[in-house]
């Protein structure tokens, strides 16, 4: 098994809805995404997918959250821009957006601090 992981970091606001506490409130934070693939075999070249190509999917997909209101975009109108959710989020467009290439994402990790991530995949 073969395993590539490609960073990337967005600036973007965000309040949790019906939370308790001071993320109630508009606030930003500098995040980190960090995107995992994973194939049994690697191709002609010798990789899972191109640095380049992934991060260009990557990239492409940051422009729609840097410097945004997250609540103000979908799916985050209707649910909490959490870590969690950005998480499944970023796996859910990656994998569509990566189909072209022959992969997929194995898991996505949404690091709101440098202490704090949360992660998504699919078994």
């Amino acid at each position: 098994m073969f395993e590539v992981t490609k960073r990337a970091a967005f600036s973007a606001a965000h309040f949790l809805r019906g939370y308790d506490g001071p993320c109630a409130r508009l606030h930003g934070h500098n995040w980190t995404v960090e995107v995992v693939l994973r194939a049994e075999k690697v191709d002609s070249m010798g990789m899972v997918v191109d640095f380049m190509d992934l991060g260009k999917v990557l990239s492409d997909l940051l422009e729609v959250v840097d410097h945004r209101n997250l609540n103000e975009m979908s799916p985050f109108t209707e649910v909490n821009p959490t870590s969690e959710n950005l998480a499944a989020w970023f796996h859910q467009e990656l994998t569509r957006r990566l189909a072209s290439y022959g992969v997929k994402p194995h898991l996505v990790r949404i690091w709101e601090l440098p202490d704090c991530s949360a992660a998504y995949w699919r078994e």
